[in-house]
């Protein structure tokens, strides 16, 4: 115990001091990633609007400043339907992936011990230790005329099932690569809400489903919204699933991307679509997360 002349002759350390110390402790934890960002993300995302002003002569990039790259694209009739189609793809699978990750995640974060729950996210977990187009090689077998779901249905009278190079395969090749992590993300919101409320809802006579429309789903509202929208985030730059799942017709952005590379050394063009991709990410990122902290922020 310290001692009240200890108390006394013990030095204090001055306001300013122990500002000019945390000050010192966040940049050298900070600057790290800080500076990973700006060396691999911001400077190489400079880099790519400046090709999008150059020109390629005799295959070769030339730096210039026109905007002919961005009026071909803009204008292209193959660009727009593949941006309408990409984007369309995208919510579809952010809207069935949420649907469809609810009701586990309900389960999970509700109806389990937590030693299943464990478990369980563990083993959502297991799909990231391998590599995605493993996956998706591994989906092929499965969808193909004479995979294991049609060696099963077509006895049945069920088949055969064309998925391979439809639109369908390309959803179906999304959803492997974001279900699990919409299920973890729900997940955590859904056992993040107050259990009082759902008991309180329960003592005020709310049925099951009334507790989860007007007590869960409010509450775990943001958590929700950042698992739809990083569903989308992954369709809408996915490159795997449309070329092998979805037989790349209609070409996606991603595949755009490469065809302009492919044809013609075209990275000016192909920087156009890349830029374009990123600008309507960030755009719907913004208002998801408006969707997400708006109502609270205003309340506040």
């Amino acid at each position: 115990m310290t001692s009240p002349t200890d108390a006394v002759s013990a030095p204090s350390t001055p306001p300013g001091t122990r500002r000019a110390t945390g000050a010192r402790f966040a940049v050298f934890w900070g600057a790290p990633p800080l500076i990973w960002q700006l060396a691999f993300f911001l400077v190489p995302l400079g880099f790519l609007v400046a090709m999008t002003f150059w020109s390629v002569k005799n295959f070769r990039l030339a730096p210039d400043s026109t905007l002919a790259n961005w009026i071909f694209i803009l204008n292209a009739g193959f660009f727009r339907s593949a941006y309408v189609y990409t984007f369309w793809l995208s919510a579809l699978t952010a809207v069935l992936a949420s649907l469809i990750a609810f009701p586990a995640a309900y389960t999970l974060a509700y109806k389990v011990s937590p030693a299943t729950r464990r478990f369980m996210i563990f083993m959502l977990v297991v799909p990231f230790f391998t590599s995605y187009p493993v996956r998706i090689y591994s989906t092929q077998i499965f969808f193909s005329p004479q995979g294991i779901i049609n060696t099963v249905l077509t006895p049945l009278g069920l088949g055969p099932l064309q998925v391979l190079n439809t639109a369908t395969g390309t959803i179906v090749g999304y959803m492997v690569l974001v279900l699990p992590l919409v299920v973890l993300l729900q997940t955590f919101a859904l056992s993040n809400v107050p259990r009082i409320l759902i008991e309180a809802a329960h003592n005020l006579g709310c049925g099951r489903l009334r507790t989860i429309l007007t007590v869960i789903i409010p509450s775990a509202r943001i958590g929700l919204i950042v698992a739809g929208t990083f569903a989308f985030v992954l369709a809408f730059g996915d490159y795997v699933a449309p070329v092998y799942l979805g037989g790349s017709k209609p070409p996606t952005l991603s595949i755009l991307i490469a065809d302009q590379v492919k044809s013609g050394n075209n990275w000016p063009r192909a920087s156009v679509v890349a830029v374009t991709m990123i600008v309507t990410l960030m755009t719907v990122m913004l208002v998801m997360l408006g969707l997400a902290y708006g109502k609270r922020g205003a309340k506040r």
